[in-house]
């Protein structure tokens, strides 16, 4: 006996709402997957695998260990930034009278502070008493040093170099020298190889990103039947690129990792030379090296040039392959 339409119980497929955290849920969990598979991978290929973090960390290391030692440069001439002076060195042959009225007509001036006399014999003594060389300046049948006047100018810029012209025009001075003008050459220097170190660590940076670009794209093909077969079975654009990107910020991070150890090692071989070296000019300059945040900061660097690298391996070139 049929039943009733009223009770005929209709039966087919039924479609299923996922909800928002169990895909949160799944999204965190291949995640996490991602990452420790693409981490076993690597380690799985350790001698392959050390090369490409040795090639990240050398093309790191160079422009950031240049950059550290630039650092450690403006640090050891930042007590040289001292009020500039003007080095008068007398003609030979002018009493040491003359030299001492010429001391007294420059303090005169409005463009000068204070001028301070240095006799040759005063130079001499200050000399050998300094140098080490005595005995020597001992057999010297005559001293060689001129008289010297000290100026300190109070003015600066324009009227600065004036004055060292006029100083220079002066018939009882042979040389006008402006003592600070090393250290501006010194900055300037500085800065021109602050630039050098922009320009190379950008084309090395680039560098690494076409590096790791490349390596993506070999572990892509490497693993073109499994990608087929995840497309298949409904894997989307993500679900297949989260694995390789995974692999670039890890290779990013351990070429980071290297280069902090190259940085800190090149730092540590030269910290006792230069310690000597500072020394001999009784200075307490010490070679600072990243330090903490530094390290931090190069293995963040890394990372992000390792998923930049990765992103570009997956979205470049035969991406349309792998969609």
């Amino acid at each position: 006996m049929a039943r009733s339409s009223g009770g005929t119980r209709r039966e087919g497929a039924v479609q299923s709402k996922t909800s928002f955290v169990d895909r949160y849920r799944a999204w965190l969990r291949h995640h996490r997957l991602s990452a420790a598979d693409s981490l076993q991978r690597l380690l799985d290929h350790p001698w392959s695998s050390l090369l490409t973090w040795l090639v990240i960390a050398i093309a790191m290391a160079l422009p950031v260990g240049m950059n550290v030692a630039l650092e450690n440069a403006r640090s050891a001439s930042s007590n040289w930034d001292r009020p500039a002076q003007i080095s008068l060195f007398l003609k030979a042959g002018l009493e040491e009278k003359a030299a001492r009225q010429l001391q007294l007509k420059l303090v005169e001036r409005e463009e000068i502070e204070e001028s301070t006399l240095i006799t040759s014999d005063q130079a001499l003594e200050e000399f050998r008493r300094t140098s080490g060389f005595g005995d020597l300046l001992e057999s010297l049948d005559k001293n060689p040093l001129p008289n010297l006047i000290i100026v300190s100018p109070s003015v600066e810029g324009n009227a600065l170099a004036a004055l060292q012209v006029q100083l220079q025009s002066l018939p009882e001075v042979d040389q006008a020298v402006l003592d600070m003008e090393w250290v501006q050459r010194l900055a300037s220097l500085m800065t021109l190889g602050r630039r050098i170190v922009l320009a190379v660590g950008a084309l090395l940076i680039l560098g690494v990103i076409l590096i790791l670009g490349n390596t993506i794209r070999l572990a892509i093909e490497s693993r073109r039947d499994e990608i087929v077969i995840v497309k298949l079975v409904g894997g989307s654009n993500a679900f297949v690129r989260r694995p390789f990107l995974y692999t670039g910020l890890w290779y990013g991070v351990g070429g980071g990792l290297l280069a902090g150890l190259l940085v800190s090692a090149a730092l540590w071989f030269l910290g006792e030379p230069a310690h000597n070296l500072a020394q001999l000019y009784q200075s307490g300059f010490e070679v600072k090296g990243l330090g903490v945040m530094g390290g931090l900061n190069l293995i963040i660097l890394g990372g992000l040039l390792g998923l930049a690298g990765a992103w570009l391996g997956v979205v470049s070139g035969q991406a349309d392959e792998v969609d």
